[in-house]
């Protein structure tokens, strides 16, 4: 510790600790992992203590126009929902919605996973557009995950961290009931941060 922070009382050091998250966090261009904000801290605080901090620094974003959030890679800042459609309008060149027959991939490969693309075309009913898989793959949204014991060794398909992250999840677990998995990828895609 330095001489400066040993003369700090421990509410200037606990609000110090608070500010270096939010700078650690915002700086990054990705989300925060709590094991690289532990190397950051040089293993300082456990991961349970760093937890309370951010959730802290959660807490001191209320009223605010942006929020810390929790992913599946880590921590990272955004705008609330309620100043995304400002935010479009300011940045039109935004990324557009995902097509309709994306989103169905989609949430075949994130509902069945792991899945085949024989099996995405018998789930949805239609032939399976290579480019949309190429799109997901290059977005690195879904994976290979070894094969199914068939003729022919046909490719497992998973969905990947990045997956979550795009749609602000933590994991497949929170993803909404499975009968309205189109609207609600729909929803989610609407309501998902663009970086």
């Amino acid at each position: 510790m330095s001489e400066q922070t040993l003369n700090m009382s421990s509410d200037e050091q606990h609000h110090e600790v608070l500010m270096q998250l939010e700078a650690i966090i915002f700086a990054s261009d990705a989300p925060v992992s709590l094991a690289r904000l532990r190397e950051a801290f040089q293993a300082r605080y456990s991961k349970a203590e760093l937890k309370v901090f951010l959730q802290q620094l959660a807490m001191l974003q209320h009223g605010r126009s942006i929020e810390l959030v929790e992913t599946a890679q880590g921590f990272r800042f955004q705008v609330r929902a309620k100043y995304r459609t400002l935010i479009a309008q300011a940045w039109p060149e935004r990324p557009t919605r995902l097509s309709p027959s994306l989103l169905e991939t989609l949430a075949v490969i994130a509902y069945h996973q792991p899945v085949t693309r024989a099996d995405i075309e018998q789930i949805r009913g239609v032939s399976n557009n290579s480019q949309i898989l190429r799109t997901l793959f290059d977005w690195n949204w879904i994976k290979e995950s070894g094969f199914r014991e068939l003729p022919g060794r046909p490719a497992l398909l998973v969905t990947t961290p990045q997956f979550l992250n795009a749609f602000g999840l933590t994991s497949v677990g929170q993803l909404p009931p499975l009968q309205d998995a189109k609207e609600a990828f729909m929803h989610l895609d609407a309501q998902a941060p663009r970086s």
